[in-house]
């Protein structure tokens, strides 16, 4: 089953699914309980400080607990491999100057609609990100710009959390695309910042009326999902 929802008469109608979960995650993350959720959490905060003085505090930071849970939980609770993957995504945050994103900064991309937060949730109560193909046209605009939406998008999203959710779903309308829309470049950047520095905040990534011309592109993204191949459905309008 789906739902069709609309944002206004003027942008496509776009598919939602009923029920998409990740229990296996849910339950993996439930064997650690408060109190020992809460020392590790202690642990990797003392390394960050230690270690990595330099990186900013508050929000999205190196004292930031939320965000400290949340990789820990993407890294099985290995302390370790949390600080290192934190320390990773804290610079980028810093250099790729994400705190500074606003609609106004990236408007001009932003108006061509090619990506957007749907103004509703999805049935399951989750943020939904909308990416348009055939409206990005690459070499357009500069790259860092369209980077700048991307990630722009992303926080919009995960802004727009509610309390008891803590995944979005993208859907990617696929109709109209072209070859002229391919761009394998940004979708390494991308993956890559779902992978690194947004990890596990997507539950999954609906396809909707993928072509014929995108099956080779396809094939060449596929292998930089990495652990997010597995998200992927594709449906039909």
């Amino acid at each position: 089953m789906a739902q069709r929802l609309y944002t206004n008469c003027l942008r496509p109608c776009v598919i939602i699914p009923i029920c998409f979960s990740d229990s296996t995650q849910t339950r993996r993350f439930s064997v650690y309980n408060s109190n020992s959720s809460r020392k590790l959490v202690l642990e990797v905060k003392e390394k960050l400080a230690r270690s990595h003085s330099s990186l900013p505090i508050g929000k999205n930071g190196r004292d930031d607990e939320d965000m400290i849970l949340w990789f820990l939980k993407d890294r099985k609770f290995s302390v370790e491999e949390a600080v290192t993957k934190l320390t990773k995504a804290i610079k980028w945050r810093q250099d790729f100057g994400v705190s500074a994103l606003t609609e106004d900064s990236v408007k001009k991309v932003a108006k061509t609609g090619k990506s957007y937060v749907h103004d509703f949730f999805d049935v399951n109560g989750r943020p939904v990100l909308i990416v348009v193909t055939s409206k990005h046209i690459p070499g357009m605009y500069d790259p860092v710009d369209d980077q700048r939406l991307c990630v722009f998008s992303i926080e919009k999203a995960l802004s727009k959390l509610p309390l008891g959710q803590e995944q979005i779903l993208a859907i990617v309308d696929l109709r109209g695309f072209g070859i002229e829309n391919a761009d394998v470049k940004f979708l390494t950047f991308l993956f890559d910042v779902f992978y690194y520095y947004y990890p596990k905040r997507l539950a999954e990534v609906l396809f909707v009326d993928a072509p014929f011309v995108f099956q080779p592109i396809w094939q060449i993204a596929k292998p930089l999902l990495k652990s997010y191949a597995s998200l992927i459905e594709r449906r039909a309008v």
